[in-house]
């Protein structure tokens, strides 16, 4: 573990930008940008599509360390370079943000009002390679549907399994137990998961390091005694579906809680925007997600 971005992970202001769209969402995201289906054929050339858009938020001036901690990537993207480098050296050695890793390979099919991952095979050797590229930490996420709390005990069970496989490499885990924002009782499914949580970090060693990525809660500051343990590095949010100004809003009420943004980061970015334009776009989103962020 690298100390010196766990310092800065900790006790730095800003927030995390989420880069992390996988195969199945990659072609709604590259939608949003302007590229439609029809302008790349199959997944490689999809892929080298959407590493161009990460390339060019990465490489904007608005994308700048003053703002941004840390960036989470997809596994294709952690493989691709910038400029010659992998781009988790270039995130860090060029832009003093720390890089993240998705690992997760989507969701099962619903259960007890969950989603739980599905099974990661390979996961050893995947973090073999994240420590090679110089990644941080990971990011896995699971869906609560439902405040059903067999469910919910399933969903922050097999998050810290798999986070303890993931920190004993010496990498930070992110575990994302997203609740969803039309969950039917969404603040008994927080404060049921709250509850089922506090009981894992209790149970967790010295020294041992997690954060976790969390829908942005209906009873503002629920997670404030769980950001003062030792053992957690920081609480971030996710914006679930929420516009950006609708997330940024809620965020700001939960002091401590800091943005991981995907969908409300990049919603305004287009493909034909000039260079100028692009940035001065980025500029203002990022400007106003770490104004939310550092309340």
């Amino acid at each position: 573990m690298n100390q010196e971005q766990l310092k800065r992970m900790t006790e730095d202001k800003g927030f995390i930008a989420a880069l992390d769209q996988s195969g199945g969402s990659t072609p709604k995201a590259l939608k949003a940008y302007g590229v439609d289906e029809s302008a790349y054929h199959g997944e490689e050339e999809m892929f080298t599509r959407v590493h161009e858009m990460r390339t060019r938020i990465i490489k904007s001036p608005s994308f700048d360390k003053s703002r941004i901690l840390a960036a989470i990537l997809f596994e294709n993207t952690m493989d691709r370079k910038i400029d010659d480098l992998y781009t988790a050296d270039y995130l860090w050695e060029k832009k003093g943000i720390i890089p993240f890793l998705k690992v997760d390979k989507g969701l099962a099919d619903e259960k007890d009002g969950v989603q739980l991952m599905k099974p990661i095979p390979g996961l050893d050797a995947l973090l073999d390679r994240a420590n090679e590229r110089h990644i941080f930490g990971t990011k896995m996420r699971s869906v609560i549907k439902q405040a059903n709390e067999a469910g919910i005990r399933a969903i922050i069970d097999q998050q810290f399994v798999i986070g303890m496989q993931i920190a004993h490499k010496g990498l930070v885990p992110i575990l994302e137990p997203e609740v969803d924002i039309h969950c039917p009782d969404k603040a008994k499914a927080e404060e049921i998961m709250h509850g089922i949580m506090k009981e894992y970090v209790a149970k967790l060693h010295e020294g041992a390091k997690i954060m976790f990525k969390v829908t942005i809660p209906t009873v503002d500051n629920l997670y404030a005694d769980l950001m003062k343990d030792a053992n957690v590095v920081r609480i971030v949010a996710l914006s679930g579906g929420y516009t950006m100004d609708d997330a940024n809003e809620k965020l700001a009420r939960n002091h401590g809680l800091i943005a991981s943004f995907s969908r409300a980061l990049a919603q305004d970015l287009r493909f034909t925007q000039s260079d100028e334009e692009f940035n001065t776009i980025l500029k203002k989103a990022i400007d106003s997600i770490y104004q939310a962020s550092i309340t």
